[in-house]
Parts: C-alpha cells; structure tokens; sequence
C-alpha cells in the first residue's frame, strides 16, 4: 500500500487588489468601528444597468463569503457576487475632485452613462 499525498493547488482570489487599494482598506480597517472585522464588497441590484459595486464594514463572517487577507485587514466578497467579480481589478483612485474604488472587471458587458451601475 502506498501513501498518497493530495496537494491541492490554491485558487487564485476573485478579485485581485491593487497596493492603492490594499491601503485604503488599511486605513478604513484604522477608523473602523469596533465590531469590524474587515470590509466586504458585495454587487447589489441597484442603479440603471442593475448591479452596483458596494464597500461596506462587516461584522461577522457569512458562509460561502471569499476571504482575502490583506496587509492592512481582511477583504471579504459577496459570496452571491463572487460570480460577477472572477477576473476584475479593484484600485483606489484619488485626484482633485474625486476619490473612490475603481474596478476593472472583465464580465461587465455594458454600464450606465453615470457610471454608478454595470450589467454582466
């Protein structure tokens, strides 16, 4: 009889973190209320196209949610938005009039004229 060894290969994270956006989850998880445990991302049905991409705290861990550990904190993903996300970049952009998350994200197939919603 011979031993087997399985080793099983790491899957890469849904989505992939820029260092500009690895900060600004750093520096939301310094100013975040005690019960955070980390920032999630999640596409709720919301704006012309249908879906949104959303930032928000979270405070407990949720079944089927990916967890993406980051220097500065934890980064979770929907877990019903893991689908709509394989692929997409997330990036933190700053200039002098704005500031937000960015995504590039391969699987949407069109967006609003205001940018605030896309459709896969």
């Amino acid at each position: 009889m011979t031993d087997t060894v399985t080793t099983l290969r790491q899957r890469p994270a849904a989505v992939t973190l820029t260092p500009a956006a690895e900060a600004r989850v750093a520096d939301l998880m310094a100013k975040a209320p005690t019960d955070a445990i980390g920032v999630k991302l999640s596409t709720p049905r919301r704006g012309c196209s249908g879906l949104a991409y959303s930032v928000d705290y979270v405070t407990e861990e949720t079944a089927f949610d990916e967890k993406i550990e980051t220097p500065g904190g934890t980064f979770y993903i929907d877990g019903a938005s893991v689908l709509y996300l394989i692929g997409s970049t997330m990036d933190w952009v700053e200039d002098d009039f704005t500031a937000g998350f960015v995504f590039e994200n391969p699987n949407a197939k069109g967006a609003c004229g205001c940018g605030e919603s896309f459709m896969v």
